[in-house]
């Protein structure tokens, strides 16, 4: 499991806990980032306060890939943070590179059938 300062109250993510989240029947946000990374820093409380907002609702989870960078791999994750966006039968349907912010996470959220 990893584990980072940047996210201390959000899920850390390991290959099961992805499975699990994408099993949820919710829709789910995968971001993959660095601790260090400075978007991934400002991204982090952002996440914090996501996955609070939408417990029941839809799944939140942090990795980073410099912890884990074999999960990288097996992702494609090209650049950081890369953001994966997950329908409620978990199949990727969107993927965005750079910062993103709270409302076009809640947005592209609900588009995946996010209540």
């Amino acid at each position: 499991m990893v584990t980072t300062a940047a996210c201390a109250e959000l899920p850390t993510s390991n290959d099961a806990i992805i499975r699990a989240a994408l099993d949820s029947g919710k829709p789910s946000i995968v971001d993959f980032g660095a601790r260090s990374c400075i978007p991934c820093k400002e991204m982090a409380p952002i996440l914090e306060e996501l996955n609070r907002e939408l417990t029941g609702k839809a799944n939140v989870l942090f990795v980073d890939v410099w912890k884990d960078n074999s999960i990288g791999g097996r992702f494609r994750i090209q650049m950081i943070p890369t953001q994966i966006f997950f329908n409620v039968k978990g199949k990727e349907i969107k993927r965005h590179m750079g910062f993103m912010d709270k409302q076009d996470i809640l947005k592209e959220l609900k588009v995946l059938g996010m209540k």
